[in-house]
């Protein structure tokens, strides 16, 4: 019975309404939420699949140690699978697990040793599956940013993304690598939209700086005299 009125809410919308684009995406978005309320793996698996590799970008840029981008998504899924029951809708699903994902990496940054003391729980099996959330959290990989950007240009970036201040850093990486729009942003860091414009502003120039110096450094190295060896 609940299959059948998921399927109808999925094939007719709600109020008998012609599902477009957004309506669509919203349904299902809300068949996605009931698996994961009812603790259906398929649900944890599609939730993964859609939104892991986003997520880990995300953690990736925002840490100062990236190399630690993956204990933190795992502790990200950790708290939605944990917490979904609390998701009311809102906003939408991503901007919540993006609210969280920043949360994470705040409190990695802040209390690394406390949050290593705590990794606990990937390992225990759930009841109502039997399996434990590790077993359906496949490594991330290399992210698709990654693999487009050649070697040299993404690490300046990388390494001009650690030396801004991180309030401004994930501002730049909601917007610029993400493609959050400011709407989301503010929700997502439960910032004044005013407070997001500001921010990625002040961001994009302390990065802008950054990478003009990291650039004149490669600059000035590529271009000094070689000592000429002697036959």
């Amino acid at each position: 019975m609940a299959e059948r009125e998921r399927t109808g809410i999925a094939r007719n919308g709600w109020g008998g309404l012609a599902l477009g684009g957004a309506t669509e995406q919203a349904a299902a978005e809300a068949l996605l939420v009931e698996g994961l309320r009812a603790g259906e793996q398929e649900a944890y698996e599609k939730l993964l699949a859609q939104y892991q590799q986003p997520v880990f970008s995300l953690v990736y840029r925002l840490l100062e140690d990236s190399s630690e981008a993956g204990d933190v998504v795992q502790e990200v899924f950790l708290k939605v699978f944990r917490h979904i029951g609390s998701f009311r809708g809102q906003s939408s699903l991503k901007t919540w697990i993006y609210r969280i994902a920043v949360n994470e990496a705040h409190n990695h940054r802040r209390w690394f040793s406390r949050h290593s003391r705590h990794e606990v729980g990937l390992e225990q099996p759930q009841p109502e599956t039997g399996r434990s959330y590790r077993s359906v959290l496949p490594d991330p990989g290399r992210s698709p940013y990654e693999m487009v950007l050649g070697a040299e240009t993404r690490s300046l970036i990388e390494q001009a993304l650690t030396k801004i201040n991180p309030v401004f850093r994930e501002a730049v990486v909601l917007r610029d690598v993400e493609d959050l729009s400011y709407e989301e942003i503010a929700e997502v860091l439960n910032v004044s939209l005013g407070t997001v414009k500001s921010r990625i502003l002040r961001g994009r120039e302390a990065l802008r700086r950054e990478l003009l110096e990291r650039m004149e450094q490669v600059k000035a190295v590529a271009w000094a005299p070689q000592p000429i060896g002697q036959d």
